[in-house]
């Protein structure tokens, strides 16, 4: 199992305790709007556009309606069941590049959005692949606008994620340091270096 499904597994459940109205670390959402962003995401690609073009917003809002309206059930055994079969994100190797890391900070967003949430203890194979996320390029493209260098401490090693001077160390688990890139604030990372290095990287509007 991939982390991709394996998360994917996890926040299905998930999505079943909470229930739809339930908040989250995405400001504004609950987790029925988390639930409809992700299947908005993998199966109406013409909507996914609205996000990000202007005129297509009002199109976006009425798919994101009609979702709204169906029992809770179905959109959960929708979302379980993974992105259409006409859709490359749930192909093979695609399915772990475009989804690892979605369905981990989505899975975080919904457990973190609780209260007394505590940083999971992962097995083997999900710190691998967290552990591996780090230094990928997604990681180091969440970075891209610091004003600051980027490095991220690791239990066992030290990854830079931003080339530059002076540099602010990120210090935490993997799972952590990918979630505080990723934008969210409710992480256990802590930030060293320039007094005002860290305050520059602490402005930075972190994520896509």
């Amino acid at each position: 199992m991939t982390l991709a499904k394996t998360e994917r597994a996890a926040l299905a459940d998930l999505f079943l305790t909470l229930g739809p109205d339930q908040p989250t670390l995405d400001e504004g959402w609950e987790t029925k709007d988390l639930l409809i962003h992700l299947l908005v995401r993998e199966n109406r690609f013409d909507a996914v556009l609205g996000r990000f073009v202007s005129p297509l917003q009002g199109w976006a809002e009425q798919v994101e309606a009609g979702y709204a309206k169906r029992p809770w059930s179905a959109l959960i055994d929708e979302y379980r069941s993974g992105p259409p079969a006409w859709n490359p994100m749930g192909w093979g190797k695609l399915d772990e590049i475009s989804n690892g890391g979605e369905m981990f900070i989505h899975h975080e967003d919904a457990r973190r959005g609780q209260p007394g949430w505590k940083p999971r203890e992962y097995d083997a194979a999900t710190a691998a692949e967290l552990d591996k996320m780090v230094s990928s390029g997604w990681t180091k493209f969440m970075m891209r606008k610091s004003k600051v260098g980027v490095l991220a401490q690791l239990p066992d090693r030290t990854i830079t994620l931003k080339v530059g001077e002076p540099a602010v160390t990120l210090i935490g688990a993997p799972g952590e340091v990918i979630l505080w890139t990723s934008g969210r604030t409710a992480v256990e990372v802590e930030l060293t270096g320039d007094d005002q290095a860290v305050a520059s990287l602490m402005e930075l509007s972190r994520g896509m």
